[in-house]
């Protein structure tokens, strides 16, 4: 019993460390974690929240604060665990096995204590906890701030006498990542689909935004204030509950209709997040590299004169990556976009230039309004075009064989009378 009141100040401390080291563990965990609309709702909270989103600014310079301190903490409180062992041992009736006994339980619960669980805590409520956790993370951050040029020279030098012939790795070529998914496997069959995940990201740098996205007449549109009554039970085409400028047809905000809980029927667009705008030209990449840069969903793509003209989502992206059937879309997004069939039949895709496909074929083409493939037939069956819809234009039968709500329409193209080619 006399031990243990000596010892009591030395336990009571390292409690004390053990609820620091959390603390630092934890809100590293939980800043780091933060996606970027949370950081947002940060910056417009309170004072705590705000200064949060400040030492976000400099990510460096918080996480240097977080790890000197914890490395500051935990060595202390390695000293006082190897101080109450040495006491222990001087005590004849406790043994040598009691010293032991308590390192290894010390050990074991400054890793659980102070890592583990924090950090699961962090990352699990990381918006309210870092809110919590920013006027005091100022401070430690500030009071490091004379040391922070020596911890940074000390950093340099260290690269430079550790590591002096360090060099980045090169660029990875495509080929480079097909011979690792050989390697990595012996599944002739989860290769081929994992070569095909890799063609569709590569092949993501090729497809326009306008090739893939969802024209309007394949999506809705809801003017605010909204509810969920106006969806009437129903899924929306995309996915999303799209909501446009109040006094105009713009697709301004986006509501994921699929993580929509536990929110009013009413005034949904209080709920919503704002879309990015690309232009029609841009490169699918494009516009899922800036999707991840603002943390958005859904991206609206916008013609030569600012008008939105489509939509493309999240999902719509995911589903050209993980698309592992084949078609003859598909192939025509490898290859060229007209391919010969036999004699005078051809299968184009419907985004093919009428001027592209008048060169190819070496014929002049009827006079039409329109500039693709596409856009005639449909102009010739006055409405969206389906699957084996067809028509006659001049001297050629067009036939619908691919129409899906997005990506490339696939149309046969047959000579009534078959003409000499070049």
């Amino acid at each position: 019993m006399q031990i243990l009141l000596e010892l009591l100040p030395w336990l009571i401390a390292m409690v004390v460390l053990i609820g620091c080291s959390g603390f630092f563990s934890a809100s590293e965990a939980a800043l780091f974690s933060l996606r970027l609309r949370d950081r947002e709702l940060l910056a417009n909270g309170g004072s705590s929240q705000q200064m949060a989103a400040k030492l976000l600014n400099d990510p460096d310079r918080l996480l240097s604060a977080i790890l000197f301190w914890n490395l500051v903490v935990n060595m202390i409180y390695f000293a006082i665990v190897s101080v109450v062992s040495l006491q222990l041992e001087k005590e004849p009736e406790v043994g040598h096995t009691y010293p032991a006994v308590f390192a290894a339980v010390s050990l074991l619960t400054i890793i659980f204590f102070s890592e583990m669980l924090p950090k699961s805590v962090g990352v699990l409520i990381n918006r309210k906890l870092a809110g919590l956790m920013g006027a005091p993370l100022m401070i430690a951050v500030r009071v490091l701030d004379p040391l922070m040029p020596t911890l940074r020279v000390i950093n340099l030098l260290s690269r430079r006498l550790i590591w002096p012939g360090f060099k980045s790795e090169p660029y990875l070529e495509v080929s480079d990542l097909e011979r690792a998914i050989s390697l990595s496997t012996t599944d002739a069959k989860l290769v081929a689909q994992e070569q095909a995940a890799l063609r569709n990201i590569v092949l993501l740098s090729d497809i326009r935004a306008d090739e893939w996205m969802r024209p309007r007449t394949q999506f809705l549109t809801f003017k605010p204030p909204v509810s969920l009554d106006q969806l009437n039970g129903q899924m929306t085409p995309s996915g999303y509950m799209l909501i446009t400028e109040p006094d105009s047809e713009e697709v301004e905000l986006a509501i994921h209709l699929k993580e929509l809980f536990d929110v009013p029927r009413v005034r949904l667009e209080h709920y919503a997040e704002p879309v990015i705008y690309v232009p029609w030209c841009s490169t699918v990449a494009d516009a899922l590299q800036e999707m991840q840069r603002r943390n958005r969903q859904v991206a609206a793509v916008v013609n030569e004169y600012g008008e939105t003209c489509g939509i493309l989502t999240f999902e719509d992206i995911l589903d050209t990556v993980f698309n592992y059937s084949p078609s003859r879309s598909r192939l025509l997004l490898d290859q060229k976009p007209i391919h010969d069939l036999g004699p005078g039949m051809w299968l184009v895709a419907g985004v093919t230039p009428l001027r592209r496909l008048s060169r190819y074929l070496n014929l002049e083409l009827p006079p039409s309004k329109n500039v693709t493939v596409g856009g005639v037939i449909q102009e010739r069956l006055g409405k969206l075009a389906e699957e084996n819809d067809a028509c006659d234009w001049g001297p050629f039968r067009m036939k619908v064989l691919e129409a899906p709500q997005r990506g490339h329409m696939l149309i046969e193209l047959k000579l009534h009378h078959r003409g000499e080619r070049a």
